[in-house]
């Protein structure tokens, strides 16, 4: 039982694989996170290693133990951040000594199950040791081993590790399709659920995970309160602000990354509702206060924020100093204190 929700393409493409005896020695997922990458790779090292009438069953010993991430030929390499939050740690790379107790691994037969898989969750983290280290490896292919190289971020995956694998794209589901899924299998409530689909951009994995972790929804709650309280504040308040905020993420930016680009939603938001678009929102736990501000602004000054956010995440990811362009931001920002006085007068 293939448990992937939707990726119809690439089931059927692992399926006719498997039926053919033609599985790769290598696979290459690309797609956004939480897509359902992983647990995609997890039904193929099921179905590879499956003792049932049609793999994967899900239901067998060697199923089960894949599943439960206790299959002793099933292994998932992953970015380790040791014991830092993950917040601030300044891990950012899968290591030569990682890979290499993988190869070690190659070479051993098959302990419990038919074939060996090995998922590298996170392949563009490879080092550039690493990425050499199997690069060796993906040319020298074991008949038993297949491996399933996972990543968010192509680009930064070595052309020729890309080019000894298999590509397979995932793309992010129709958000009927996760609000659906979200209430009938995980029982979430359709409001909930609704919101939940919309701030996932269809990624389900990403949408099940804020549903069972509260605290990711109460963090976004509190980001926006966070971003709509600073549009009161003077000029000394929002650089203090972009100072805190840069100095918190120094070690690692992807949490602000993720704030701006909520910040950035909610803009977006803003811009449909004034477009008369207002059911494509995301943000629609809030759609009254969005509906205020698109009464206020006017389509320039809404699209020239969105475009100041955009530029500032472009220069996030060019290792620009981030306090230089937050306080760029901070400048270009709307006054909100002047959007409720203009409201009240309107």
């Amino acid at each position: 039982m293939w448990t992937v929700i939707g990726h119809e393409k690439a089931v059927a493409l692992l399926r006719r694989s498997l039926e053919k005896g033609a599985v790769a020695h290598a696979y290459l997922f690309v797609g956004p996170a939480h897509v359902g990458k992983m647990t995609l790779a997890v039904n193929l090292a099921q179905a590879l290693n499956c003792t049932g009438p049609e793999p994967p069953c899900g239901a067998c010993e060697s199923c089960r133990r894949i599943a439960d991430g206790k299959h002793a030929d099933v292994q998932v390499t992953e970015l380790q951040r040791g014991d830092e939050a993950a917040e601030t740690s300044s891990k950012t790379r899968i290591s030569v000594q990682q890979v290499d107790g993988i190869l070690h691994s190659v070479n051993l037969p098959a302990f419990e199950g038919k074939r060996k898989v090995f998922i590298i969750d996170g392949a563009e983290h490879m080092s550039i040791g690493a990425a050499n280290r199997m690069l060796k490896t993906l040319e020298e292919p074991v008949s038993s081993v297949v491996f399933v190289l996972l990543t968010v971020n192509e680009a930064m995956v070595p052309v020729t590790v890309i080019s000894r694998c298999q590509r397979v794209e995932f793309f992010p589901l129709p958000l009927a399709a996760v609000e659906g899924a979200l209430v009938s299998r995980w029982g979430v409530e359709p409001d909930k659920a609704k919101l939940l689909a919309r701030l996932s951009a269809g990624c389900l994995g990403w949408a099940v995970t804020m549903a069972n972790e509260p605290s990711l929804l109460q963090q976004r709650s509190d980001w926006l309160d966070d971003w709509l309280d600073i549009m009161e504040g003077d000029l000394d308040a929002r650089f203090s602000f972009a100072a805190r905020i840069a100095e918190r993420y120094s070690q690692n930016r992807e949490p602000l990354d993720r704030k701006l680009t909520l910040l950035l939603d909610w803009w977006r938001d803003v811009l449909l509702v004034k477009a008369g678009n207002e059911d494509a929102i995301v943000n629609v736990d809030r759609a009254d206060t969005l509906a205020q501000m698109a009464g206020v602004y006017g389509l320039a000054r809404i699209r020239a924020f969105i475009g100041r956010i955009e530029s500032v995440l472009g220069q996030l990811h060019q290792n620009v100093n981030p306090q230089l362009a937050l306080e760029v931001m901070m400048l270009d920002m709307p006054e909100r204190a002047k959007v409720k006085k203009e409201a009240h007068d309107t």
